[in-house]
């Protein structure tokens, strides 16, 4: 990495990625050692798809992907994260923009690109058995740091089948353009438009999964007053929906994701001593407990927590 050493080395986040800024030609290296394929190649690949349909996303330089980097176009340190944090902001005007970004994302068709080692990547489907695996993360981390061997057992066992039923009851077709990480930390400000970074989770899922991801946001708390408005306005926008079973979908994919970020934040504080994430389980809790009591689809899951985590 010596050559690297005149580099600015930014914060990382959660990944397996290193990022180093270089002034002089207004671009960021991405470093990937660990799922290279995804960090790098898929990572452009995805770009590349946001770009073709008129969304601002990192062009790329170069690469070298022999020796784990790409170097992309730099966007700045201004996220809407930051933006939306500043106390004088119209926070719901910011977010309407956001929804208008969201819309184009959805109105995505292309799922296959080619890379820049010329190979056809298409994009996957985000499907039941993935999202039942993502949220298995709450019992394989969380759990067995809070209940003894023999609950942790009784608990996972009842908890998966609490899932398999939830995940039973989603009404949407796999057939939308899922950013999967669409939060305000993904989002730049930049020449006065909204630029969109950490792509290359994306998939083919669900309409409701990106929205869910926005509004109950575990890094950026907002009140359920802004949280139902922003809601409002996407619908607004989106009048082909049917609010019962947008609404069912919304609500089941928002707890499965909340659960998952749960276990992800545990296992980055026991795995990779990174416990800065710890702190923003607490609301991660809030919002899964305020989005179970809106429908009977969650009680059998209200009361195993009520049984196995009642201080919650």
């Amino acid at each position: 990495m010596k050559r690297f050493n005149k580099l600015k080395k930014l914060k990382g986040d959660a990944s397996f990625r290193d990022f180093y800024r270089n002034k002089e030609n207004n671009s960021i290296l991405v470093i990937s050692n660990k799922e290279k394929s995804k960090n790098l190649l898929i990572y452009d690949a995805i770009n590349k798809i946001f770009i073709k349909n008129k969304i601002l996303a990192p062009k790329l330089i170069s690469q070298n992907y022999l020796n784990n980097y790409i170097e992309i176009q730099d966007f700045g340190n201004q996220t809407f994260f930051k933006i939306l944090k500043n106390k004088n902001i119209k926070k719901y005007f910011v977010f309407k923009k956001i929804i208008k970004l969201l819309n184009k994302i959805q109105s995505i068709k292309d799922n296959q690109i080619k890379n820049f080692n010329n190979q056809l990547y298409r994009v996957q489907e985000y499907n039941n058995k993935i999202l039942f695996n993502e949220t298995k993360l709450f019992c394989d981390w969380y759990v067995p740091k809070r209940l003894s061997k023999s609950k942790c057992y009784k608990f996972n066992k009842k908890f998966k089948l609490e899932i398999t039923n939830l995940l039973s009851k989603l009404n949407y077709k796999n057939d939308t353009f899922v950013h999967r990480d669409f939060h305000v930390s993904n989002l730049m400000y930049y020449k006065k438009k909204i630029a969109l970074i950490d792509s290359q989770d994306a998939l083919i899922g669900n309409i409701a999964y990106d929205l869910a991801s926005l509004i109950d946001d575990v890094r950026l708390k907002t009140s359920n007053d802004l949280k139902e408005k922003v809601f409002k306005f996407y619908l607004k926008t989106n009048k082909k929906i049917i609010l019962k079973k947008f609404k069912q979908d919304f609500e089941i994919l928002s707890v499965l994701r909340n659960l998952k970020i749960i276990g992800i934040f545990t296992r980055l504080a026991v795995r990779d001593n990174k416990k800065k994430y710890l702190k923003l389980i607490p609301y991660a809790w809030q919002m899964i407990n305020h989005r179970m009591k809106t429908q009977n689809n969650f009680k059998g899951l209200m009361l195993l927590f009520k049984n196995d985590f009642p201080n919650l």
